[in-house]
């Protein structure tokens, strides 16, 4: 994949089909241990040990329609190609979290992406679902909590144009503040 954000969005699509009503994706960017870790927590069905330590194998996968599944194995290939790897914790009935770092400044590291249009589309497709996005840059943090956002609505959906609209502009706002905007 050509960003990150996209195996991000992967991940997430693996949560939300594993029943998941919140996520969470942190991100931490650290130029002076020049780290980028990447972890998403979810409270989905989870899986058992075994097939926690096999998925990031290509013919390893928890779906029933097709014998593969590619969104962990190609996270895993592109963490070990910068100097990284990916780990992944898992308990059935209680949920997932997979880990995935990388040497910031490798070479081979693709750019993190589009990660406002990411959170969007997560928040656009499934306002069921509580997400949070925490972002540390160097000393600097966001948060994104659709929590806090669903609690000052009251009725009104989440994914209503008006309020995406609004979560564009804060999301914009606070990537901004990160460090004049952080890597895209």
């Amino acid at each position: 994949m050509k960003e990150i954000s996209l195996h991000i969005l992967d991940i997430v699509q693996n949560s939300i089909a594993a029943k998941a009503d919140s996520i969470t994706v942190k991100i931490v960017e650290d130029l002076t241990t020049d780290t980028l870790v990447i972890e998403i927590i979810d409270n989905g069905s989870g899986m058992d040990k075994e097939l926690a330590e096999r998925i990031k194998d290509p013919f390893t996968t928890g779906r029933k329609t097709r014998r593969v599944g590619l969104g962990v194995p190609l996270l895993y290939d592109a963490c070990t190609r910068c100097d990284g790897n990916l780990k992944i914790q898992s308990e059935r009935g209680k949920g997932t979290t997979v880990i995935a770092w990388f040497k910031h400044s490798h070479i081979d590291r693709a750019p993190l992406g589009n990660m406002i249009e990411t959170i969007l589309t997560i928040v656009m497709g499934n306002p069921e679902i509580d997400f949070i996005y925490i972002h540390n840059y160097n000393s600097k943090e966001f948060r994104f909590d659709t929590r806090e956002i669903k609690q000052a609505l009251g009725e009104v959906s989440i994914n209503e144009p008006q309020v995406l609209s609004w979560i564009k502009g804060f999301l914009e706002e606070g990537f901004n503040s990160l460090s004049g905007g952080a890597e895209k």
